[in-house]
């Protein structure tokens, strides 16, 4: 039954492989094979779901929508949906927070609006070069790619990938080394030979790369030394944004405010596809047409991206119960961890990972804990860490008996600590 798959498909599929469950139904967070397992998903479509499956908040005014008969595709023709979700936008993200950011619909997806946030900064500053950071991950198209770390996806390219060049994240020589110092160095010696960069690029924390959070001064570092350059600053805020670290956007804890922002997976709400860049008003110096894209008029995300801000964001009760499970996730990662020889946590929010000395590990706990009913992906260079997204909808009951189940595979399938481990720990 499963056949094509396996026949037809491209070898290029991934999850597939990891998780060979045909899935056939799916509500809030979780997922139900055609044999009628259930699948607690911790993983959130990699980080689109954020408000979890099928959520009668946002398949109502969906569904009503699809039945309306109004406009589907527009392009960047004016529709109702289109002006709904942008009034609400600027008055339920953008005004709260004092964000003075104009709103462009560069096509569906996160590469779409790393490539416009590329492109733009480059035809403001006249300057070619950007700056991104190592383990980055900007997305799959050139220049995407162009400002991402792994080097297998890079590869994949099949060009050289040029005008660009890779600093060192937060914490990447562990301290040893003062942050920036290499940069500030180079950027003042005008005998460096290092040409100014139009803008620097960063994810306040790395997905992909190992799920790595930057510390909030550091983020405010990296913005200083930005302004006194004049060099902008792109967060990419795809995966780690629209509440996943706790707050809407993720560098509000920081208290920085980013020249351009990428926005796109739980934008919509819903797992629809739609993008958006934002950036100040003074960059907003586009000719008509001069980036566009087919699918940037998805009237049926506009809906449901709307739906979803009026009924997380329309104040701040969600963000105070997203702080209660935060604080669950962050504490239980930690025993877990803890239980393990070494394994350490990282990540921010509702975006945890366990990071394993023995890189083979994460992947063994993960296909543990998906023969148990939990979905959590690896991550980093050598897919040493366990990655976990759970919805930030679900509850606090689903969220602990998806943590046992991880707690669970831990503990079939990495060491315990050592003596002097365990000592370290309690001490």
């Amino acid at each position: 039954m499963t056949e094509i798959y396996y026949t037809l498909e491209s070898e290029v599929r991934s999850y597939s492989r990891s998780w060979p469950a045909e899935f056939v139904k799916a509500s809030g967070a979780t997922q139900t094979a055609a044999d009628g397992t259930e699948y607690l998903d911790f993983f959130a479509g990699a980080g689109a779901l954020n408000y979890g499956h099928n959520n009668p908040v946002v398949m109502e005014p969906l569904i009503a929508y699809l039945q309306s008969g109004q406009v589907l595709h527009s392009m960047d023709m004016k529709t109702p949906a289109k002006r709904k979700f942008l009034e609400t936008f600027k008055s339920r993200i953008l005004d709260p927070r004092g964000l003075n950011y104009k709103v462009m619909f560069p096509g569906p997806t996160g590469t779409n609006t790393v490539e416009a946030a590329l492109k733009l900064a480059r035809k403001y500053t006249g300057r070619q070069h950007i700056l991104s950071f190592t383990n980055a991950f900007h997305g799959m198209t050139l220049g995407s790619l162009s400002v991402t770390g792994n080097s297998m996806k890079r590869e994949g390219a099949g060009i050289p990938l040029t005008n660009s060049s890779k600093i060192p994240y937060d914490d990447y020589f562990d301290g040893e080394t003062a942050d920036f110092l290499w940069l500030e160095r180079v950027l003042e010696d005008s005998g460096s030979g290092v040409d100014k960069p139009a803008a620097i690029i960063v994810e306040t924390v790395q997905g992909e790369g190992g799920v790595r959070a930057a510390r909030a001064e550091w983020l405010r570092g990296l913005a200083e030394l930005c302004r006194r350059h004049d060099i902008l600053l792109i967060v990419d805020d795809v995966q780690a944004g629209c509440g996943r670290t706790g707050t809407f956007f993720s560098f509000e804890e920081a208290g920085i405010v980013p020249d351009i922002v990428c926005l796109s997976k739980s934008i919509s709400g819903s797992g629809l596809p739609l993008a958006l860049t934002l950036f100040r008003p003074e960059l907003d110096i586009w000719s008509p047409g001069e980036h566009n894209g087919t699918f940037r008029g998805n009237n049926p995300a506009f809906v449901t991206a709307t739906a979803a801000i009026e009924e997380f964001w329309a104040d701040d009760s969600f963000q105070q119960e997203l702080a209660g499970k935060i604080e669950l996730l962050q504490s239980r990662l930690e025993r877990i961890a803890f239980s393990a020889s070494g394994a350490g946590v990282r990540g921010r929010g509702m975006f945890g990972g366990i990071i394993f000395e023995d890189a083979e590990l994460a992947g063994k706990i993960a296909a543990e804990a998906y023969r148990n009913g939990l979905l959590v992906e690896t991550s980093g260079p050598k897919d040493e860490v366990v990655k976990l997204l759970p919805p930030l909808t679900v509850t606090r009951e689903e969220l602990d008996r998806g943590l046992d189940i991880l707690a669970a595979a831990v503990a079939a399938v990495a060491p315990a600590p050592t003596a002097a481990e365990a000592a370290a720990a309690s001490a």
